[in-house]
């Protein structure tokens, strides 16, 4: 009976024992859980958290490659436009390029021709003529015979010069060796063409200087040869040193476009000159003519002030006799008669004088004109 009770009293608190460990054992597995349960909360958060993160930076990243995507297909319009417009430009290159070696062409073919070639020399002249502010028919004239010259040729130009001066001008210039030179890609044949071109000039320049033009009695010692391209002139020089003086030596100077706008502006520069010369003596006539006829004027006037004042003092002499022989006496005869005398005005007596002028006699500028004449020394120290 006791060693039951005792085997009872010994469950119940063996099982006492047990359930306390038990639930000691739960709390601590339910702590385990409550934390690790905790970490998975904060875990999820966090990746939450980044995920948050990831999706801003991927929109972001998204927004930058649709903008760089539309970016490429901007530029690769632009580029499209650009190589149509490329194409374009190559193709319209193309066609001036033929279009300007045919004019080319078409230029060298007429000034293979002396005829043209001529013609053309003349063109170009005559527009120098006309840029300098020379007028055909007052400053110059074309095609006009020499006395005296050669009678095989007349110069293109004849410029009249103040003074009764005249330059003859020639425009027909050697060119055949020259479009040859630059027809060929042979160097070597191009400078023997160019030499050649060189000698013509020269022959050109002998021909001219016998038909002599330069020794016309009004004429300065030259005749001026034109031509209508500089490299005309530079190539032959590259050749021989000495064309210019050469050719001056015979009496002929060569004249490019640059060279002869210079001499032709020069001469119409002393032409305006020469005209304000010519205006200026034409206004010391009429001058000179108006100060004789203000000088009469003047003398005149003084004739009229002098017998206007004799004629005034005649005037005023007068009135005090016709007051006493004449007024007074009538206006008595008015009284006895019974009329009234203030109809009878006393006469009244001039007062004013006429003023003096200069007597007569200005006939220039100078007795009108005060000059004052300043030395150089004078003007340096002022």
């Amino acid at each position: 009976m006791n060693s039951a009770i005792f085997l009872i009293i010994g469950l119940l608190i063996g099982l006492a024992i047990g359930a306390a460990g038990g639930l000691a054992i739960s709390r601590a597995n339910s702590r385990g859980a409550t934390k690790a349960l905790q970490d998975q909360i904060t875990t999820m958060q966090s990746n939450q958290s980044d995920s948050t993160r990831l999706t801003t930076e991927l929109d972001a990243m998204k927004k930058s490659v649709e903008t760089l995507a539309n970016q490429a297909l901007d530029a690769d319009r632009r580029r499209s436009t650009a190589e149509s417009d490329l194409k374009n430009q190559i193709k319209n290159m193309g066609e001036g390029n033929k279009l300007l070696l045919d004019e080319t062409t078409k230029i060298a073919g007429a000034l293979s021709n002396t005829q043209t070639r001529g013609k053309f020399g003349e063109a170009q002249l005559e527009l120098l003529l006309e840029m300098a502010g020379l007028h055909e028919g007052v400053e110059f004239e074309r095609q006009k015979a020499v006395p005296g010259s050669d009678s095989q040729g007349i110069p293109d130009v004849t410029v009249r010069m103040p003074g009764g001066s005249v330059l003859f001008i020639d425009s027909k210039f050697p060119f055949d060796r020259f479009l040859d030179a630059f027809d060929t890609e042979d160097l070597t044949k191009r400078e023997t063409l160019l030499q050649q071109h060189t000698e013509d000039l020269l022959k050109h320049v002998t021909a001219l200087a016998k038909r002599d033009y330069h020794k016309h009695e009004t004429s300065p010692d030259f005749v001026v040869l034109f031509a209508p391209f500089e490299t005309i002139v530079s190539e032959a020089l590259r050749i021989d040193k000495r064309l210019l003086d050469k050719a001056f030596e015979k009496g002929v100077t060569i004249a490019t476009p640059t060279t002869m706008m210079a001499l032709l502006r020069t001469v119409g520069f002393v032409f305006s000159r020469n005209k304000i010369a010519t205006n200026a003596g034409e206004i010391q006539e009429l001058a000179e003519k108006f100060i004789k006829n203000v000088s009469a004027l003047h003398s005149k006037l003084v004739t009229v002030g002098e017998r206007l004042k004799s004629t005034v003092k005649a005037y005023n002499d007068m009135v005090p006799t016709a007051e006493t022989t004449v007024i007074n006496p009538a206006k008595q005869i008015m009284k006895i008669s019974g009329k009234d005398t203030k109809s009878l005005k006393a006469i009244p007596e001039i007062t004013d004088s006429v003023r003096d002028l200069k007597s007569g006699g200005q006939t220039s500028l100078d007795d009108f004109i005060d000059v004052e004449v300043i030395e150089e020394g004078e003007s340096d120290d002022n």
